[in-house]
Parts: C-alpha cells; sequence; structure tokens
C-alpha cells in the first residue's frame, strides 16, 4: 500500500461515476452523496486503576428514504469521521442494492480495545449507547457488530438502552447473542454471502468453482468463513493473511485448521508447512480468486497494476481505491463490488429485526435459504443492469441500482418542508 486515500472521497468518486449514467441533477447528486446526520461526541470513562480516560465516538446517518438507518460499530485506532461518512454511504446504497428496506449507518470509536480489559471495554460501550440514546431505536437507527466488535458488545448496547428507556427492545441492536435476541446464521452471513457471490459469479463466467484457487487477504470472521464455505464447494484455499502476515501453501490450505491455529495463537503466522509471504505479495498471487476482507483502500493502483487474479471479490468495505479499479476495469478483471459481496450480514441483520419485531424465531435453515434468495436476485438484477445497459463496470451497475431505488423512494415519499 503506498497511497493514503480518503475512504469518503472514494465513496463520493463512485457515486459520480454512477451518476453519468442517471438522469439526476447537480443538487439530487449532492444530496445523494452527503450524511444527513453526523455526530462526534467525546467518551470519558474510569480505567481498572482509577484514572479517567477519554475516547472520540462517531456515529453517522446516511440516507433514510427508504428506511431506518443501519450499520455497524467499530472499535479501531484508525476509526475517523470521513471512514464513518463513507461505511454509512455504502451501507445505504449495499441496503438498497439487495432491497433490504433500510438507510445507510455506521459509528466507531478511536480506540485500539486490545489495550482495555473487558470491563473497562464494557464502560465504553455503555457510555457510546448513551450518548447514541436520542438517535438509535428500532425505528431510528439500528447499530450493528463491525471491526474488533461483536455479540458482547451489542449484548451491552441492548442492555443500556433499554435499561434507560425502560423497555424491552431487542431490535434496538442486530448481531446480537441467541439468547439476547440474535439470530441464527448472523455470525456466518458476511462469509455466506462472499461465497454466495463467487458461486453466482463463477456460474456467470462459466467457470468451475471445484479445483479453483483462491486467496483471502484478512482471515478474520468474514474472511474466515467464505474460505470455508468455498471450500466446501471444492474449492482450493491457497493463501490467507492477517495483519501477522500471510501463508501460502500451492496444494492448499485446510480452512478449519488454519482458524484453529489463529485462535490459539492469535494469528496465522508460523502455520505449518507453509511459505511465509507479506499481504502485499498474497495481493499479487496469481489465483483464479482473491477475496481482500481486511480494511479499505488495501488494493491500490500499483497493487492492481501487479494483481493476477481473474476475479475479485469484496468481502471488506472499500478494499479497492478509485484508480485501482480504473486499472482492473482497463485489465478486464471481473470486480464483484462489496455493496453485494458483504451484503450478507446487513441482510441477516434485517432478519434478525423482523424476528425481534415478530417476536419469532427463524431456523437456520430458514435463514440461509433466505439470505440465498436476496443474493441470487440481487446479483441477478446486476448483470442485467451491467449487460442491458452496456455499463463499464459492475460497481458502476451496483450504484446505478442502488441509486435509482433511493431515488425512487425519495420521490414517492414527497418534500416535507
Amino acid at each position: 500500500m503506498t497511497e493514503t486515500v480518503n475512504p469518503f472521497e472514494s465513496f463520493r468518486t463512485q457515486l459520480d461515476e454512477a451518476a453519468g449514467f442517471l438522469d439526476l441533477s447537480d443538487g439530487e447528486l449532492e444530496r445523494l452523496k452527503q450524511p444527513e446526520r453526523m455526530l462526534e461526541t467525546t467518551l470519558s470513562v474510569e480505567r481498572d486503576d482509577g484514572s479517567l480516560t477519554t475516547l472520540t465516538a462517531f456515529r453517522s446517518q446516511f440516507n433514510g428514504d427508504r428506511g431506518p438507518y443501519k450499520g455497524g460499530i467499530r472499535y479501531h485506532p484508525n476509526v475517523s469521521r470521513d471512514e464513518v461518512k463513507a461505511l454509512s454511504g455504502w451501507m445505504a446504497y449495499k441496503c438498497a442494492l439487495v432491497d433490504v428496506p433500510f438507510g445507510g449507518g455506521k459509528g466507531g470509536i478511536v480506540i485500539d480495545p486490545h489495550d482495555y480489559s473487558e470491563t473497562e471495554l464494557e464502560s465504553i460501550t455503555r457510555a457510546f449507547a448513551t450518548e447514541l440514546r436520542p438517535l438509535v431505536g428500532p425505528d431510528r437507527d439500528i447499530p450493528a457488530p463491525d471491526v474488533n466488535t461483536g455479540q458482547r458488545e451489542m449484548n451491552w448496547f441492548k442492555d443500556t438502552y433499554e435499561q434507560l428507556e425502560d423497555v424491552t427492545a431487542p431490535g434496538v441492536v442486530t448481531g446480537k447473542s441467541l439468547d439476547a435476541g440474535g439470530s441464527e446464521g448472523r455470525v456466518e452471513a458476511t462469509g455466506r454471502s462472499v461465497m454466495l457471490t463467487a458461486r453466482e459469479a463463477f456460474d456467470y463466467l462459466d467457470i468451475e468453482m471445484d479445483g479453483a484457487s483462491v486467496a483471502v487477504q484478512g482471515y478474520g470472521n468474514a474472511g474466515a468463513i467464505a474460505a470455508k464455505l468455498l471450500e466446501d464447494r471444492g474449492a482450493n484455499i491457497v493463501s490467507v493473511s492477517d495483519s501477522s502476515g500471510a501463508i501460502y501453501d500451492p496444494n492448499g490450505l485446510d480452512a478449519d485448521a488454519v482458524s484453529d491455529h489463529k485462535t490459539e495463537t492469535g494469528c496465522v503466522a508460523d502455520y505449518p508447512s507453509t511459505k511465509e509471504l507479506t499481504n502485499e505479495e498474497l495481493l499479487t498471487l496469481d489465483v483464479d480468486l482473491l477475496i481482500p476482507a481486511a480494511l479499505e483502500n488495501a488494493i491500490d493502483e500499483e497493487t492492481a497494476e501487479e494483481l493476477a487474479a481473474d476475479i475479485v471479490i469484496e468481502a471488506a468495505n472499500g478494499p479497492l481505491t478509485p484508480a485501482a479499479d480504473d486499472v482492473l476495469a482497463d485489465r478486464d478483471v471481473y470486480v464483484l463490488p462489496d455493496i453485494l459481496a458483504n451484503a450478507g450480514g446487513v441482510t441477516v441483520s434485517y432478519f434478525e429485526w423482523v424476528q425481534n419485531r415478530q417476536r419469532f424465531h427463524w431456523t437456520e435453515e430458514r435463514v440461509n435459504n433466505e439470505l440465498e434468495a436476496v443474493i441470487e436476485n440481487a446479483f441477478a438484477a446486476l448483470i442485467n443492469a451491467y449487460e442491458d445497459r452496456d455499463l463499464p463496470t459492475l460497481r458502476t451497475a451496483a450504484y446505478v441500482i442502488a441509486i435509482q431505488r433511493v431515488l425512487d423512494a425519495a420521490e414517492k415519499n414527497g418534500r416535507f418542508p
């Protein structure tokens, strides 16, 4: 990675490119490129030793034309105002593309959670939930897990909101544990949608999944689950990575065994009988499928010039810079965009929200079947737009569909003074 790219500017560039194929005024386009509301707050929390720490936190609410705002909360030292704005924008159009009735939301705290105890993290989460209390709710804004957060943090958030509001409101967040009102299949949902997108892409391109070589950059929840599900369909996972570096075996890795190794050691490095690579080397391996599943801007223009994969499926949000996108388009590399590929998380979050509102629990089989139908339908719509409108890339096609759906909702809603 040799260039620093503002993720919000990348997001705006993506919308500009799609808008060229739609009948939009400058004013309409600018409205579609900005969050409706942005909160920046300072959390003051007592640490275990009695000292006081202050942390900066954000929540962006991006376009509520199609429903309540929806999106995760991440804990990471690189969280910034522009990152959160971009992520909330990607979420708004992701929901529109897969036809989930939500707008976009995203939150984050500037923190390295590894530097804090569980007790301190609970206090921090509850402090953030208290600050967000006026903005969130099952019909307003529904947070979810993201980088370095999970069921534990969502349970804390839900409990804080319910205590302060004196209500039972499991639908205030999604991604909860099952006994707190979570959904079957939610943990696997993002990785599953990556696998389903890959399956549809391979079918469309008439490529056999059985024996196809796959490299996964970022062996967290989404990357590891996608690897396992692809392996189950016959794919050959030859390389995976995390922040410790990458491992490579041309004969194929055992996805579950690598996950077990990471659980035991904290990283994928030093997995037996593999060659060690850098993350950058993984990104340029000659494979059938590359899955960037870490953070945004992982693939820049220079890396894209050296990329040798035939297909790229974006499990992470915004892993390609706009310049990298242009390079891969010129080279006819198929890029399946993040707002389709990783939409399983928000789709099953929607299912969880529906179950919470109905006070009814779905089986894992039903959740997975419903998710499969959503991804299949979204992929079919994507290909139809790409081919029928002769659009330059699949990403442009995705945004053309998503923007039009947001515009249609806004038009039908009318204008309120």
